[in-house]
C-alpha cells in the first residue's frame, strides 16, 4: 500500500541493494536487502531520462518488492524485445511524482493514490499523464497471524483489540500492545487510527519492509501473537498466513483529514503514470508501458522469486517472461 490522502509521503529513507543497470550512477536502484524507504534520487537524475532522440528510458522504482517486480519485467522486455537502454532510479513515493514531472524519470509503474500530486501535476501543470491501470488492486490493513485468529476468532473485529492488548506487548511498545508498521515513508494512518479509535496500542516502526518481514517471520516461527500493518498484493501471505482485522469501513472522504481518520483503508486500483513529454514522444517504450498490465498473481510470482527464492530481479523477470509469453506479447507495440 488514500494511500495518500493515504499514501502521503512522510519522509525519504533508504531501501535496497543495487539492481543491474547500465550506469554506476543508478546504483541506488532495485535494492532488495534493506526493505522500505529509499534515498531521494530526484536530485541525481539519470542521464537517460527524457533524452530526446535516444532509445533510452528511465523507470522509477519504489522499494517494496511488488513495485520492483513491475520494473524488473518491464525493464527486461524493453531491453530484450524492444532494444532500449533502461535506467532505474529508486525514489520514495511523493518525490517520485516530482521527479516524473521534472522529466528526471519517464515512468512510475505503481502508484497507490496521491490526490494532491495528481491534481498538481496531471490536472493543473499537465506535466504528468495517466498511463492506465496496472491491473493490480492494492489494500492496506491490520493483520494478525491466522493461527492466532483461529484460537481467538473475535480478534477479527477491531472493537475486540483491547481485549488482547497485553498479548501484543513488546519492549518497544511498553505497557501498550504493539501495532507494527514498516517504514515511516509508507502511507499510514495508523497513529491517528489508534488515537481516534481509543485503542490501547502503540505504533512501532520496524524501519523497512525487509525488517518488518524479518520480524513477522520470527514471530511466526515462534508462534507468537502479533498485530501488524500489512498490504496486498504481497508474497509473504504465502509463507505466513495472516487474517485481517476489520476496521471501521472506508467511505469516500473519511480519510480527508489525516488527524481525524477513524476508518479503514480502501481497496485501490494501482495506477501507472508517465512524464507527459515522454508519453507523447517516447515511441515504442511509451506505447509498451501504457499497455503493461498484469495480475496480482503475476506480480506475486515475480516478487516471490526475488524476495524469497533470492533470484536477481533480472533472473526473476526472465523466468516469468519465459512462462508467460501469451501475456506479455500483447504489450508490445
Amino acid at each position: 500500500m488514500f494511500r495518500r490522502t493515504t499514501r502521503r509521503a512522510l519522509r525519504t529513507t533508504t531501501r535496497r541493494t543495487a539492481r543491474r543497470t547500465a550506469l554506476v550512477a543508478s546504483a541506488a536502484v532495485l535494492t532488495l536487502a534493506t526493505g522500505c524507504g529509499a534515498a531521494d534520487m530526484t536530485r541525481q537524475a539519470s542521464p537517460f531520462a527524457n533524452a530526446g532522440g535516444a532509445k533510452t528510458v528511465t523507470l522509477s522504482v519504489q522499494s517494496w518488492v511488488g513495485a520492483q517486480a513491475n520494473v524488473a519485467v518491464a525493464q527486461y522486455l524493453l531491453e530484450h524485445e524492444l532494444g532500449y537502454r533502461v535506467d532505474t532510479v529508486q525514489v520514495d513515493e511523493v518525490p517520485a511524482w516530482d521527479a516524473l514531472s521534472q522529466g528526471r524519470v519517464d515512468a512510475l509503474l505503481e502508484d497507490w493514490g496521491h490526490p494532491e500530486q495528481e491534481q498538481r501535476y496531471v490536472k493543473d501543470k499537465k506535466t504528468v499523464t495517466r498511463a492506465g491501470d496496472l491491473g493490480v488492486t492494492g489494500h492496506i490493513g491490520w493483520y494478525v497471524p491466522t493461527y492466532f485468529a483461529e484460537r481467538h476468532p473475535d480478534i477479527k473485529d477491531w472493537r475486540n483489540l483491547d481485549k488482547y492488548a497485553d498479548e501484543f506487548r513488546t519492549p518497544e511498545s511498553g505497557s501498550k500492545g504493539q501495532l507494527m508498521d514498516g517504514s515511516p515513508s509508507y502511507v499510514t494512518n495508523d497513529k491517528a487510527l489508534v488515537e481516534n479509535l481509543d485503542l490501547d496500542y502503540q505504533v512501532v516502526f520496524a524501519g523497512s519492509e525487509a525488517a518488518q518481514i524479518t520480524q513477522i517471520r520470527q514471530f511466526a516461527k515462534e508462534r507468537k501473537p502479533f498485530l501488524t500493518y500489512w498490504y496486498s498484493p504481497q508474497w509473504l501471505f504465502e509463507k505466513v498466513p495472516m487474517t485481517e482485522v476489520k476496521l471501521p469501513p472506508h467511505e469516500e472522504g473519511c480519510d480527508a483529514d489525516p488527524a481525524k481518520v477513524a476508518c479503514g483503508y480502501p481497496h485501490t486500483p494501482l495506477q501507472k503514470y508517465l512524464n507527459t513529454d515522454f508519453a507523447e514522444t517516447g515511441g515504442e517504450a511509451a506505447a509498451f508501458l501504457k499497455k503493461f498490465r498484469w495480475t496480482t498473481e503475476d506480480q506475486n510470482e515475480v516478487s516471490l522469486m526475488i524476495a524469497d527464492q533470492k533470484l536477481s530481479p533480472d533472473e526473476a523477470a526472465k523466468a516469468w517472461v519465459q512462462r508467460h509469453e501469451s501475456t506479455w506479447r500483447a504489450w508490445l507495440p
